[in-house]
């Protein structure tokens, strides 16, 4: 490998100034997001005295609203400019999470509030993403997307490691509602990044029929799966991040109830690994750029898989420990290869003009799938126990690499651009998250 690339390529290679407040943007709300990991859970049982299964949804069913609310979103965003709607869905994100501890000061705070705000937050999120694939790639070149994708990919793991430690203990110095007042800042701070960016962004061309019909609102599905290549790595993420979702749960249960597990050292066992995505992600350009895309994403794709399994062998004690600390490390490492290429290989699969809507698309059905797998592997832990749950979860994971893609896909030619009138300066009103 070449100096270059190992690991000072994703710093050493410049992809400009306005890409550069889009990365710190993204950096600052994802350590918010980590410094806030758990929060509404906590807020819920100590503040509201919340049960199990008002605990569970917040996370479950907050989700599941949360995608379908953005399901008409897709579409809409596809034909407007997308910076303005990545500083909006920030903006709402912060106000949303802002009236939590409003409540909180003025002894308000109910357990609707809560899940209506986790609500809002997820149909953001979704959309933010959505936004943010589609601006990314107009924003780089395609030889870039790998690297930009992989900062991404760092940055994230990053904030993974520091932010729940951290955040940890602003709560118990501050009290509960310090980390979503963190959180809800890292937004504010986020839109005003991606505001700072400068630069014009023309407005996507419009159909011939400027109203929304209800039809439109499966375009990003339609893409999908009319695409062979996108077709069964749709699939297999949906499944793949379902089921690994499913079992987390289980294994809290597992490690903290019937092993015994304290609850510092289950935090150790899945803060620790996650160095594994930070190194991943410092790999997946030098792997690609020796091996290719395909095999690279292919043979990570598959590695991911068998590392689940492992988890239904946990016994108590420091040897159960370290075997969770393994697992969790190899999966980890192998995510954060895959990642970043196969956000890349998904970029450049999907034509300018389709970005926004076959990445809500794909975000909904993620979320919904995960909401859905960990509903039912919650009812087949009541009936089977945990451990048994997390198995069969494994398992099934080891048959998900049958449905990645088995050719390497030709990329799209980007359309020529039209001609057309100058580009409109861009207004510093935003007019509206991943």
């Amino acid at each position: 490998m070449r100096s270059g690339h190992w690991p000072g390529h994703l710093l050493g290679h410049r992809l400009g100034r306005r890409f550069g407040w889009l990365w710190g943007a993204y950096g600052i709300s994802a350590l918010g997001t980590w410094l806030a990991f758990g929060a509404f859970p906590l807020i819920a049982i100590r503040v509201l005295h919340a049960g199990p299964a008002e605990v569970a949804a917040l996370s479950s069913v907050g989700a599941a609203v949360g995608a379908a609310a953005a399901v008409p979103l897709g579409p809409w965003v596809e034909f407007r400019r997308k910076r303005p709607v990545l500083i909006a869905t920030d903006l709402v994100r912060c106000a949303a999470l802002l009236t939590v501890p409003a409540a909180y000061a003025l002894g308000a705070l109910t357990f609707l509030q809560l899940l209506l705000v986790s609500v809002v937050v997820a149909a953001a999120d979704i959309t933010f993403r959505a936004a943010s694939g589609a601006y990314l790639k107009t924003l780089l070149p395609a030889e870039d997307l790998l690297v930009a994708n992989a900062r991404f990919e760092s940055t994230a793991w990053t904030t993974t490691i520091i932010g729940p430690p951290l955040g940890g203990a602003a709560i118990g110095l501050l009290g509960p509602v310090a980390t979503v007042v963190a959180d809800a800042v890292s937004y504010l701070l986020s839109a005003l990044g991606i505001r700072a960016m400068g630069g014009h962004e023309p407005r996507p061309e419009r159909r011939e029929a400027a109203r929304m019909r209800a039809g439109d609102l499966l375009d990003g599905w339609r893409y999908i799966l009319a695409d062979a290549a996108l077709r069964p790595l749709f699939f297999n993420t949906a499944l793949f991040n379902g089921l690994v979702m499913a079992a987390q749960p289980l294994l809290a249960v597992l490690m903290l109830g019937h092993l015994g597990f304290a609850p510092w050292q289950y935090g150790l066992a899945f803060a620790a690994p996650s160095i594994g995505g930070l190194l991943g992600s410092w790999l997946a350009r030098p792997l690609v750029t020796r091996f290719g895309q395909h095999p690279v994403l292919v043979a990570v794709g598959a590695l991911r898989a068998i590392w689940p399994v492992g988890l239904a062998f946990v016994e108590p004690g420091t040897g159960g420990l370290l075997l969770v600390m393994g697992v969790e490390l190899g999966l980890i490492f192998c995510c954060g290869v895959f990642n970043p290429v196969y956000a890349t290989y998904r970029l450049e699969r999907t034509a300018p003009d389709r970005v926004a809507r076959t990445l809500s698309a794909w975000a909904v059905t993620t979320k919904a799938s995960a909401a859905l797998l960990t509903a039912v592997w919650g009812v087949l832990g009541g009936l089977l126990g945990p451990r048994t749950a997390i198995a069969l979860a494994g398992v099934l994971l080891l048959a998900t690499p049958l449905l990645l893609p088995r050719r390497a896909a030709a990329h799209l030619p980007d359309p020529e651009p039209e001609p057309g009138p100058e580009p409109e300066p861009y207004s510093s009103q935003s007019s509206g998250s991943a």
